[in-house]
């Protein structure tokens, strides 16, 4: 029947491990390919043959990964080039030689790329040697999805968060502004998503050219108003001329992205010389954002862990190539009674989809401007009902013997 392989990229979220338990889970119920294999380390391992037979994972250890944060297989931030052709035949050649037919590689913009490139070169080069992506991001900013894994997740964590710190925030009477900073290097989702607690007084996002003197005048009303203001930002907020508001923008990532980080700490800097307040405090989501499972969205859990066993399962046409799946929002409705009374009202419906990676790969998805309010005072109603469903509920979490959740051993560390 042939093998296939699942690799992971990019930055980690709280779910990518439950997409790559959604492969192996759907090929043990239904045993289209002899093995799964799993490439450590991304594209860059398996250009190495670091391979890891994951075909017989046992059921508690599938439920352990579905709730394991950070890559199971571990990651890269590996860039295949078009231009240079060694790696592409590298990879048909370990293909090849492990009877691998298909390659699922779980990630972001930059990984969706990856599976164009290779379906473009495989098909060159009249290999049938098939590439199907499953997307991840925190920053939310894939298209054409109406939202990826991972975010949810992260966004449930920075509304917990955002929540908490306000309260503690709140209980001092000494002048100062609070700022939390999320991820979100071109599109502002994450930071965004915080408005769903009401406690965020000034939202600043990448959408949006970022202008000094009204953002401080709008800093000094609320101090003059209420003596606080809580401020959450996106790493990639911005000036007119695309500078960051961030210093930290002189290394990249790999890919030629900015590394940021700081805005946050910019801003309560710039605060505080302005002299509206004499002191803030930071906080800074980071990598908290996308490694805390213990906050999983159970609606991201779900829907990362089914992306995964459909991808799989659409793998079994032999033409599904240079595809990837997607969450779309369907339409659903359903009964609510109270006081004696029923109706009918509008909810939450995830629909499957699959498309070319083509159009999934080097687009940014930005948080719409029209759900975005003036004077850097928050979302839409509009934006608010976006979020509100993917946030809900929790799925069950299990514990090991220390009150902590339980996770598996990364297979990159075995």
């Amino acid at each position: 029947m042939g093998n296939c392989l699942v690799a992971q990229s990019g930055g980690p979220t709280a779910v990518i491990n439950a997409s790559l338990a959604g492969v192996v889970r759907a090929n043990q119920l239904n045993p289209i390919y002899d093995h799964v294999y799993g490439g450590i380390h991304g594209i860059e391992g398996v250009l190495e043959e670091k391979l890891y037979d994951l075909t017989n994972l046992s059921g508690a250890e599938i439920e352990l990964l579905r709730q394991t944060p950070s890559s199971a297989l571990g990651t890269c931030r590996y860039k295949l080039k078009r231009d240079n052709p060694a790696d592409f035949e590298r990879l048909l050649t370990i293909m090849d030689k492990n009877d691998i037919d298909v390659m699922f590689y779980i990630g972001g913009n930059d990984s969706m790329d990856t599976v164009d490139a290779l379906s473009e070169y495989a098909a060159a080069h009249n290999s049938k040697k098939r590439f199907v992506g499953i997307p991840k991001t925190v920053d939310n900013d894939l298209v054409p999805v109406d939202h990826c894994p991972g975010f949810p997740s992260a966004a449930k964590l920075a509304c917990l968060v955002t929540h908490a710190t306000r309260l503690d925030y709140d209980a001092y009477t000494r002048p100062e502004v609070f700022v939390l900073e999320t991820m979100g290097r071109d599109a502002g989702w994450l930071a965004a998503s915080c408005c769903l607690t009401g406690d965020v007084d000034l939202l600043v996002l990448p959408e949006v050219d970022f202008d000094r003197e009204k953002f401080l005048a709008q800093v000094q009303k609320k101090m003059d108003e209420v003596g606080s203001c809580y401020i959450v930002v996106s790493e990639g907020a911005h000036y007119a001329d695309g500078t960051y508001i961030s210093a930290g923008d002189t290394a990249n990532d790999g890919f030629a992205h900015a590394v940021l980080g700081g805005a946050a700490q910019t801003l309560k800097q710039m605060i505080i010389d302005a002299g509206i307040a004499p002191r803030g405090v930071v906080q800074d989501l980071s990598r908290a954002a996308r490694s805390s499972n213990f906050a999983q969205s159970k609606i991201d859990v779900t829907e990362a862990y089914e992306l995964g066993m459909s991808a799989h399962m659409r793998s079994a046409n032999p033409e599904f190539t240079a595809q990837v799946v997607g969450v779309k929002r369907g339409n659903a409705r359903k009964m609510e009674c109270s006081g004696g009374s029923c109706q009918m009202i509008e909810s939450y419906n995830a629909e499957f989809f699959a498309g070319p990676a083509s159009e999934f790969a080097n687009y940014v998805k930005a948080f719409p401007t029209d759900w975005i309010l003036p004077d850097y005072q928050g979302i839409t109603e509009d934006a608010l009902e976006y979020f509100r469903p993917l946030v809900e509920g929790e799925p069950a979490i299990i514990y090991g013997k220390d009150g902590m959740p339980a996770t598996i051993e990364p297979f990159n560390k075995r």
